[in-house]
């Protein structure tokens, strides 16, 4: 690395640095102000609040990357155009893409590392922040969060469960009764029990105080036993799968969302529409950061202290409108209006592609518009 590019990155860094952390400051004290009553009176450990805090911070992380790179440009260019630097820079010899390749290397760094939070870490808080909270006012009882009349139907086992009350977190279930059915389709034995449990190593279900009802293959009651445990092997259902049938796209991780998926493969294409989207949706996010960099260089870049303030309100325009096509395209696909893959990767492709043809602009010493000329 030359050290011009040095200069360029360290520039740029320390106000994206500020930006970022100066947003999840901003962020804590908000929410602090709203939820800080609810902990309080419900007397909440303060483990428990800094770990309520601690999970969210990926969430709070990936919203602030790309903004903050957005700003951090603009703030760092304009400087740098005031005191005629890029200018000097540029007569050297040095192009335009030459110039903005440490920063077009910092947003793919960035699109990494928001990758990799939005993978798992951040669709999960916000769940958290909705588990926490209900467990810390219901004075933690976790049964307050149950899942209550819950029916899930595993097609390929030929097994229909109905489920009185669910409790995912803790993997508990009361009031269950399991219908199985044979090869053809009738009635082949139903499994009673007040409480059931998996246990993960042994892949086990136990059930506690219940009965097994045989039929025969005319439906009649053949045998009835009773039991205080039973041990239920080579079931291929997981308290997750049951439950994931109610759980919001937006809080699962991406391997959630691949065996929600891949579980739920009958389900029509509307109900699996917001799922696809939100799998497809992980991958498109972090692009932000890339773009951020796409939007801002070009328009970063000033000959002229006469267009300085309209280069700096087109670029917040454009990253405001993006932000804005995103959450449209979002909410079709979710609807099963468009494709999920159009949903999440159409505006990051329109504006990529109005990005790269700034920058080819600029780098061609073409003159970009000016919303105020």
């Amino acid at each position: 690395m030359q050290i011009l590019d040095r200069y360029i990155l360290i520039r740029v860094l320390q106000p994206f640095l500020y930006c970022v952390l100066g947003f999840v400051s901003i962020w804590l004290v908000f929410d602090l102000s709203e939820n800080a009553p609810t902990f309080l009176e419900n007397k909440a450990p303060l483990l428990r609040v800094a770990q309520f805090y601690l999970l969210r911070v990926p969430e709070i992380i990936l919203m602030s990357l790309p903004v903050g790179l957005l700003l951090a440009i603009l703030y760092t260019f304009t400087q740098m155009s005031r005191r005629n630097e890029l200018i000097s820079m540029l007569g050297a010899g040095r192009s335009v893409l030459r110039l903005l390749a440490p920063l077009l290397i910092l947003g793919l760094l960035l699109t990494a590392f928001a990758t990799a939070l939005n993978y798992s870490a951040a669709p999960h808080a916000g769940a958290v922040k909705k588990d926490i909270l209900q467990e810390v006012a219901s004075t933690n009882d976790p049964d307050k969060q149950a899942i209550r009349g819950h029916l899930f139907r595993n097609r390929e086992d030929r097994r229909f469960w109905h489920i009185g009350r669910l409790n995912p977190s803790l993997e508990r279930l009361a009031s269950v009764m399991i219908i199985q059915e044979d090869e053809t389709g009738r009635l082949e034995r139903n499994y009673y029990a007040q409480k059931a449990e998996y246990d993960h190593p042994t892949k086990t279900w136990k059930l506690e105080k219940g009965k097994v009802v045989d039929f025969t293959p005319l439906g009649d009651v053949e045998e009835q036993r009773w039991f205080e445990i039973l041990r239920l092997r080579n079931f291929s259902e997981t308290p997750w799968r049951i439950s994931s049938s109610v759980l919001d796209a937006n809080f699962l991780s991406v391997p959630e969302l691949r065996e929600y998926l891949a579980n739920n493969a009958h389900f029509t294409s509307d109900r699996l529409a917001a799922y696809r989207t939100q799998l497809a949706y992980r991958w498109a996010l972090p692009w932000g950061c890339f773009l951020a960099v796409l939007i801002a260089a070009p328009l970063g870049i000033i000959y002229s202290r006469r267009g300085l303030m309209g280069s700096i309100t087109m670029a917040i325009l454009l990253f405001f409108l993006l932000v804005l096509t995103s959450s449209v395209f979002l909410a079709l696909g979710k609807g099963a209006r468009i494709d999920p893959l159009v949903a999440a990767w159409g505006p990051v492709l329109l504006f990529g592609a109005l990005g790269a043809l700034m920058l080819w602009m600029r780098s061609t010493n073409r003159e970009l518009p000016n919303i105020l000329s």
